[in-house]
């Protein structure tokens, strides 16, 4: 039998980041991605965000990798928040994500973080948090 444990810290947000995630939508889809991980075999240990982004720690199991764990998780939510009228318009994430491995050592850190979306975003933005990512991991940002 393989044994697996590969930790990745998963980030996308809607289309154009625009705020349409306000607490109760993003309650209801954040228990509907956890509902829809298990039932896929996807292992979300947590999900958290604020307005326009979600956060999600996953463990990827023998043969999961991230470009389809995250199809699986954005592209059925996405499906699922439009049939059930959550928003007006028709919604949609946006095509890209972050996605960084997490050490083993660090995995309740990363917890603590997801878990405390609202009160990080109190103190920072969204675009300000992703302009961090881009920083600290060296990822060169192709803009239109």
């Amino acid at each position: 039998m393989s044994y697996v444990r590969i930790w990745v810290h998963l980030v996308f947000s809607t289309k154009n980041r625009q705020p349409l995630l306000n607490n109760k939508i993003r309650y209801e889809v954040q228990n509907h991605i956890i509902q829809n991980c298990a039932e896929k075999k996807i292992f979300l240990r947590a999900i958290n965000g604020y307005t326009e982004h979600l956060h999600c720690l996953i463990s990827l199991g023998r043969d999961q990798c991230i470009s389809k764990v995250a199809q699986l998780i954005k592209g059925e939510s996405s499906i699922w928040i439009n049939s059930n009228n959550l928003i007006s318009d028709n919604f949609k994430w946006q095509d890209d994500y972050f996605a960084v491995s997490v050490s083993e050592s660090l995995v309740s850190m990363v917890i603590e973080y997801i878990n405390n979306q609202e009160t990080h975003h109190a103190r920072i933005s969204f675009n300000e948090e992703s302009d961090q990512f881009v920083k600290k991991y060296g990822w060169k940002i192709m803009r239109d």
